[in-house]
């Protein structure tokens, strides 16, 4: 699906759809899950929702595709006419009145940029193409430095001014704002609300691995999700957690890169060096009250390494999970509230 958003060919998040919510359970009277899914920005999309009938489901599923194909719309790179590649078109000094969605996501990107110091950063685009992860394909040889260095004037979150008065944001260098790491997230919470508009408060959306939860199952359980191991070609289940009225992302490096002469190069790209990440961080798992929220500071996370990234969570208050690359194999690092969440 070319009229997407997608930035690699699997998961950047890494989760495995949530599952085991039939399991043993004793439904109340008239309480079922029933889902839709589809495919949206690149990728899969899949939404879980516990209602007394099925009879709305083709309703919904209707007024989904149409919503996701408006976000796709307006945030895509990969659509040459969206708001956001007509933005990148416009020459520097340039200024929109953006749509509310988004500048919601582009607001909400500028201030976790600043918190995290640039960790996050939405016009490291230019870098990420450079490397081969982007839409202009695939390489197979890492740039040079000084076409690096030569994109580096363009990078940098400061770049961009928001008024929020009058919703305008104004380039004030050559940029191109690649929204790929949050606007999956922005997806699935524009889902959440579309649901609870319907009257709907129990939920699970996920898009490419990026999820929300809502409410309990019919058995008055919580949602079980399970977090994907980065060990081995075949994929299996690192640990599985329990989740409710929280956003849930993933973000690692070990399923999307490239090798030269025997050094990998992953496809996150740290906006301070314009390299490739290089430390042992090779997966975050991130809960946060919304799924933009958690997709972006997972992002951020990945960039900051292991220790950095815990030091952030633990001062804001962000249940977080990271596995990191060892001598011996991978170890395990996670905040108090994360472990409490844990499926013993």
């Amino acid at each position: 699906m070319k009229d997407a958003l997608k930035s690699i060919p699997h998961w950047p998040a890494a989760l495995l759809l949530a599952f085991l919510f039939l399991v043993g359970c004793s439904q109340q009277k008239n309480d079922v899950i029933v889902s839709t899914a589809g495919m949206t920005m690149g990728t899969t999309y899949s939404v879980k929702w516990v209602d007394s009938d099925d009879n709305r489901v083709t309703d919904i599923h209707n007024k989904i595709e149409t919503l996701l194909k408006a976000v796709n719309q307006s945030m895509s790179t990969y659509i040459d006419d969206s708001e956001l590649s007509t933005f990148n078109k416009m020459p520097a000094e340039s200024t929109i009145t953006a749509s509310d969605g988004l500048f919601h996501v582009l607001s909400l990107a500028q201030q976790i940029s600043q918190h995290s110091d640039g960790a996050f950063d939405v016009t490291v685009g230019p870098l990420v193409n450079l490397w081969g992860f982007g839409p202009d394909g695939r390489i197979v040889k890492a740039p040079k430095e000084d076409e690096i260095n030569n994109l580096r004037n363009r990078i940098g979150y400061e770049k961009l001014e928001l008024i929020p008065e009058s919703r305008q944001v104004t380039k004030h260098a050559n940029t191109y704002v690649d929204l790929s790491a949050i606007a999956k997230g922005y997806g699935v919470d524009a889902v959440a609300q579309l649901l609870e508009e319907q009257g709907i408060q129990r939920y699970l959306v996920e898009i490419g691995g990026e999820l929300r939860a809502s409410g309990l199952k019919p058995n008055e359980e919580t949602w079980r999700i399970a977090i994907e191991s980065p060990a081995g070609a075949e994929r299996s289940v690192q640990r599985i957690v329990h989740v409710s009225d929280t956003g849930i992302a993933t973000s690692g490096d070990y399923r999307n890169y490239f090798e030269e002469e025997g050094v990998r190069y992953s496809h996150t790209i740290d906006p301070s060096t314009g390299h490739p990440i290089t430390h042992k961080l090779a997966s975050v798992t991130v809960l946060s009250a919304t799924c933009a929220e958690a997709d972006a500071l997972a992002t951020a996370f990945t960039v900051m390494g292991e220790e950095k990234a815990m030091a952030y969570a633990k001062a804001h208050k962000v249940d977080a999970f990271f596995i990191v690359k060892s001598e011996n194999g991978f170890k395990e690092m996670m905040t108090p509230g994360f472990e409490a969440r844990l499926v013993k």
